[in-house]
């Protein structure tokens, strides 16, 4: 029963297990060496100090002292003020820190916990040596964009449902033409916030289907998840261009919605039409960036510089213009165009396969 107390002012952090000496916190913690008879009185010293019980034979087990991090103020009335500040001081003087600092206004002069394990974050630096800035993207996932991909291929819709999609598609275009006009930049923001959609619910849709069925995915769980993740990173660009107006992000919310709930449903009855109509999708955003590079090329938009975040995301030049950014974004549209349509084919011999096995 005393090993079930727990300190006023500590928590049980884990516990170790003595491996060639040393005893290892399977945990965030700091390890503590501890070896020979010198592990148990340490660890009777330390728990006499936490008011923690321990068991010294053979020093094999004894808790740990845990930073919970910040404490509430209901925290502090439980020890009283003067108990909490010693324990901050102390706190500050096993960690190398200086104690918070009060000036009279209420601000403590103190550093804000980076977590609750109190890990910072990782400092990742570009290939120059410069503070990488962006934690919506990491320096690995970067690339170069290869804009010499066909820009004009079109899969001719013959079977029924390749109709159906495409149909679909250009029905959804006339609406879309009527409201933005020729205001790409802000068409370009808005159309992003629905083309991370498909990606994100195929994804989760294969990888609930894979779970279920206890198989691999071959790769495509992966390859839609980061579609997404791609097609978000052009919203985030396009932020930096043009904002969104009040009645632009309702309409965003109603359509997303929509959209979302009625992909879903789409894929649930069939993936292959799912696929086939974002790769008509994908087309028609080719269409609209080079509609949106021929305004650049005109001067009705200006070419203003590039944003840093697309810089830094397509490893573009540092002198960049927008012109550049929506290349390299056309390209991305394109390949996510023959990826649908492939995955369109794909699954549906995945389909006939899947049949012809439960046969």
């Amino acid at each position: 029963m005393s090993m079930m107390l727990v300190s006023r002012r500590y928590v049980a952090k884990s516990m170790a297990g003595v491996a060639g000496g040393t005893i290892r916190l399977f945990s965030s913690a700091t390890t503590t060496a501890c070896s020979g008879t010198g592990a148990a009185a340490a660890a009777a010293k330390q728990s006499t100090r936490m008011g923690v019980p321990t068991w010294t034979k053979s020093g094999a087990v004894y808790w740990v002292q845990m930073d919970c991090g910040a404490r509430s103020a209901g925290t502090v009335a439980l020890g009283g003020k003067d108990d909490y500040e010693e324990e901050k001081k102390q706190h500050a003087a096993d960690h190398g820190s200086k104690p918070s600092v009060d000036n009279g206004s209420g601000n403590k002069d103190e550093k804000g916990i980076a977590s609750y394990w109190g890990v910072g974050p990782t400092k990742l630096t570009k290939e120059d040596g410069t503070h990488w800035k962006w934690t919506c993207f990491r320096p690995w996932e970067t690339y170069k964009a290869d804009v010499s991909i066909d820009l004009n291929k079109h899969h001719v819709p013959t079977t029924f449902l390749d109709k159906m999609a495409y149909w679909t598609v250009k029905s959804l275009r006339w609406p879309t033409d009527l409201f933005f006009q020729r205001r790409y930049g802000c068409r370009a923001m808005m159309l992003e916030t629905v083309a991370a959609v498909p990606g994100m619910v195929g994804g989760m849709l294969l990888h609930c289907k894979s779970l279920r069925r206890f198989e691999h995915s071959g790769g495509w769980i992966k390859a839609l998840l980061e579609e997404a993740e791609n097609e978000r990173m052009h919203l985030m660009t396009f932020m930096e261009v043009a904002k969104p107006k009040w009645y632009e992000r309702a309409l965003v919310v109603t359509v997303q919605g929509v959209f979302f709930n009625a992909y879903m449903l789409g894929y649930l009855l069939s993936p292959k039409f799912a696929h086939r109509m974002v790769g008509y999708l994908e087309e028609e955003a080719i269409h609209s960036y080079t509609e949106f590079l021929k305004e650049l090329d005109k001067g009705n938009i200006e070419n203003v510089p590039a944003p840093a975040i697309a810089i830094d995301y397509w490893q573009l030049p540092p002198n960049s213009t927008l012109r550049d950014v929506v290349t390299v974004v056309r390209a991305d549209e394109a390949h996510h165009r023959d990826v649908n349509h492939f995955a369109s084919v794909a699954s549906y011999y995945h389909l006939i396969y899947s049949l012809l096995k439960l046969n």
